[in-house]
């Protein structure tokens, strides 16, 4: 049981450490006068001649925000909030609903064009251009759906059995916890994780494609979830917060592998990524996501002949 009285608290922690998200562009924007170091004289005289500028730049989109790290050419992280509402279609449009069939690959002109990852880096790299938001959770207009597909959201991904299936299955379980919780946060973040090889050394080795060598391939990403939702009707403003995280090989996966196999503690992701998710006090408020809910994949496969789902539910293991 978790106290009650530490909610109020929980809640406050929480908006914060959402707000450490959106950081003020004036500190991460790409334009030297948008970066102000320090007035300390020695520090503008060291960098009088220039500023190195950030690593990581932060984009604020109408669907998610993400910080995108110019070494790696792709999002060091990309963070969304869902809700029902939020995935429902708009009300009706003139110009129609959002069509993914509409929207098209682009390379991110917000970016500095010695960072951005390129359309070419991509062609024949036998790498899908994986969303780290995907489309589908952008349906609040076009204009939202069209920039989930700016390669500063993209990442390369392996595609028969990872991105068109088993991290596609993941995607769509995140959507449905919008009918279980008020508000499901979703971050995404693509990791470099050490091997131990023969010698005993611990490495990190990924791939690099385009050409030149441009865009870096991760070797896994992860999935990390938080959702609330009111602890009881009569006490809406007191939430009940649960959390998870989920480590996948950028590889292909078999259907019937139990999602908490990849269960791993939010503190590890953090730790291989560099990045501060949450506070202490909101994962330790936090109950396991698993817990709180099936975590349960529901597969669907498409007769090519009939071009109709057959939906089924993958395999979970007891807890």
């Amino acid at each position: 049981m978790y106290a009650t009285h530490h909610h109020h608290n929980n809640l406050k922690i929480l908006k914060q450490d959402l707000n450490i998200l959106h950081p003020p562009l004036v500190e991460f924007g790409p334009s030297e006068d948008k970066i102000e170091v320090s007035k300390d004289p020695h520090v503008k005289e060291l960098l009088k001649y220039g500023n190195p500028g950030p690593i990581a730049d932060a984009l604020v989109r109408k669907a998610y925000i993400a910080a995108y790290d110019r070494r790696l050419r792709h999002p060091a992280w990309t963070a969304e909030h869902l809700t029902a509402t939020s995935l429902r279609p708009p009300a009706p449009d003139p110009s129609g609903p959002a069509d993914r069939g509409k929207s098209k690959f682009i390379e991110d002109e917000d970016l500095p064009i010695p960072f951005r990852a390129r359309l070419s880096d991509y062609f024949k790299s036998g790498y899908d251009r994986g969303h780290m938001v995907p489309a589908a959770d952008a349906k609040i207009s076009q204009d939202a759906m069209d920039e989930t597909f700016l390669l500063s959201n993209i990442a390369p991904q392996v595609g028969e059995g990872f991105n068109r299936h088993y991290w596609a299955y993941l995607e769509d379980w995140c959507r449905r916890l919008t009918g279980n919780f008020a508000d499901v946060y979703v971050f995404t973040v693509p990791l470099y994780l050490p091997r131990l090889g023969t010698d005993g050394k611990w490495r990190v080795t990924h791939e690099v494609i385009g050409s030149p060598p441009n865009v870096s391939v991760p070797t896994h990403f992860a999935k990390v979830i938080l959702t609330s939702k009111p602890s009881s009707p009569t006490t809406p403003e007191i939430l009940e917060l649960s959390a998870g995280a989920f480590v996948l090989p950028n590889a292909a996966i078999p259907d019937t592998t139990p999602m908490e196999s990849f269960l791993m503690p939010i503190e590890a992701v953090e730790h291989a990524a560099g990045i501060l998710l949450f506070s202490k006090a909101v994962k330790a408020a936090a109950k396991p996501i698993c817990a709180t809910t099936k975590c349960e994949l529901l597969i669907r496969k498409f007769d090519d002949a009939q071009k109709k789902p057959n939906l089924r539910r993958a395999v979970s293991s007891p807890r």
